[in-house]
């Protein structure tokens, strides 16, 4: 049955914000808010999944409903509950076990360990389930995009974020970009880092730049692996890149062409070096894909160059893209754009946004486009 009433509604949309709060936490399982509602109809316990391998929302929020009677109680889980042994029981024994007799499901889990068991085992057990339509099952979908995409194609989801100015520059001829973006815009990418399981770049960013790839905010669960596309291990030793490799993750995607002492050096640092294959970049931006997926890497922000970025367009594996838009003007008719690749022939044959979103953050204008839903 389809979720119907205002009051399914408003608990489901509450179970849905709850999961938020596990976001950057919980990686590579999917973000999952749960709320109990006693047969009376009184809130009794919320809960989500806070870390991987701590209890999943519907245990924590059963948990949380304490003492309370849940016999002929509804259960509203933002994701389609689990019927499997992981790091910890299914949490369709749990339901059955409190005595629920109602299921409402914000969206269906598309790995192949669950894909609507989980649910006929509860129909079976007696429990009614109905699931979210409209609104809340997209706004629920939507909360998970990387585990989703990972789950069907064993790729990570990938986010593009660039900062460019009003005339679609990114650096001078010169390669100079700091700052494009004001001091909100770059704190907010540092949000989006520590979210994501990987940053990556392409190797003329991490030569110019010799950056960190680290979220240097507060709270940060853990640190993003930084990952580097750099065909020829060019990647000097000294680089902040790798000295931090003992302590936060480096993968350098590098080409068949690489030389082996190079590779080799960089292994002896602490990086890890994985061969990408291919006929061209866009195929090889694939088999670095699925290497790192395999690797449950989930989420990648991807934050440049325009080289790199054009690799992965004309890959077809951008799946979102935030750009930060500038109050300045740079000109130059050799200064960087914010993509390169192939691209398309014709405007008839440009990939065209789903959905489209601006915020003022500080001085600078984000644009938000989604270009897949999974």
């Amino acid at each position: 049955m389809a979720v119907q009433t205002e009051v399914d509604h408003q608990h489901l949309a509450r179970a849905i914000e709850l999961a938020e709060q596990g976001r950057g936490r919980v990686s590579p399982n999917p973000l999952v808010g749960a709320v109990v509602v006693a047969a009376d109809g009184t809130i009794v316990g919320e809960g989500w999944h806070d870390a991987f391998g701590a209890p999943h929302a519907e245990r924590e929020a059963i948990a949380a409903a304490g003492d309370h009677d849940l016999h002929g109680g509804t259960l509203y889980v933002s994701l389609e509950p689990c019927c499997h042994h992981g790091k910890t029981p299914p949490c369709t024994e749990a339901i059955v076990a409190a005595g629920i007799s109602r299921v409402v499901v914000g969206s269906d889990d598309p790995t192949e360990k669950a894909s609507g068991r989980g649910l006929g085992i509860l129909r079976d057990e007696g429990v009614q389930v109905d699931l979210a339509e409209g609104e809340l099952v997209a706004r629920a979908r939507l909360l998970n995009q990387p585990f989703r995409k990972h789950a069907r194609t064993g790729r990570p989801w990938v986010l593009f974020k660039s900062a460019m100015t009003l005339d679609g520059k990114v650096a001078t001829e010169t390669g100079d970009s700091k700052w494009i973006s004001g001091e909100d815009s770059r704190a907010r990418a540092h949000e989006w880092r520590a979210q994501c399981d990987a940053v990556a770049v392409g190797i003329g960013t991490a030569l110019h730049d010799d950056p960190q790839l680290t979220a240097r905010i507060e709270g940060v669960h853990r640190q993003p692996r930084r990952i580097v596309f750099d065909s020829d291990a060019r990647l000097r030793l000294d680089s902040q890149l790798v000295r931090a490799a003992p302590q936060v993750a480096l993968t350098v995607v590098v080409s068949r062409a690489a030389r082996r002492t190079a590779t080799e050096a960089l292994e002896t640092a602490g990086a890890e070096v994985i061969v990408a294959t291919g006929e061209n970049e866009p195929a090889r931006v694939g088999s670095a894909l699925d290497q790192l997926g395999a690797r449950d890497v989930t989420s990648i922000l991807l934050e440049g160059g325009p080289h790199l970025a054009g690799a992965f367009l004309d890959a077809g594996e951008i799946d979102e893209i935030r750009l930060f838009l500038a109050p300045l003007v740079l000109g130059g008719r050799s200064a960087r754009a914010t993509l390169e690749g192939e691209g398309a022939e014709a405007i008839a044959g440009a990939m065209r946004a789903l959905t489209l979103d601006c915020e003022q953050v500080g001085e600078d204008l984000l644009v938000s486009a989604r270009l897949r839903e999974w």
